[in-house]
């Protein structure tokens, strides 16, 4: 779609563009979060098949708190780093860079950007 831009009016074209990118970058970071490898994701599941028994067994059993510690890594925990003056924004370093990097190798094969 991006490559019809050209040929729509600048307004549409402007709008077209910026929805197709944010998208793009929304879908990214879905993407990204699933496959932390967290249980209740879809990336836990993967993890606990790949790994041996001996580490994937205590890695599923943690599926029924996942969403719990998936919350307190995204939410609660950089709010305690801002009250210490620390920065633990965990969501840029485990997602924000993932969806960075993949954002520019889609620029890259699209030739777009």
């Amino acid at each position: 779609m991006l490559h019809l831009l050209p040929l729509m009016p600048v307004e549409v074209a402007e709008w077209t563009a910026r929805n197709l990118v944010n998208s793009v970058q929304l879908n990214l970071v879905l993407a990204v979060i699933n496959m932390l490898p967290l249980p209740p994701l879809d990336g836990g599941r993967v993890a606990v098949g790949l790994l041996p028994d001996s580490l994937a067994l205590p890695l599923a059993k943690l599926e029924r708190f996942g969403l719990f510690i998936l919350i307190g890594l995204l939410f609660l925990v950089p709010m305690a780093g801002d009250r210490l003056g620390m920065d633990l924004d965990i969501f840029a370093w485990l997602v924000h860079e993932p969806v960075n990097f993949l954002t520019r190798v889609i620029a890259a094969i699209t030739r777009i950007g």
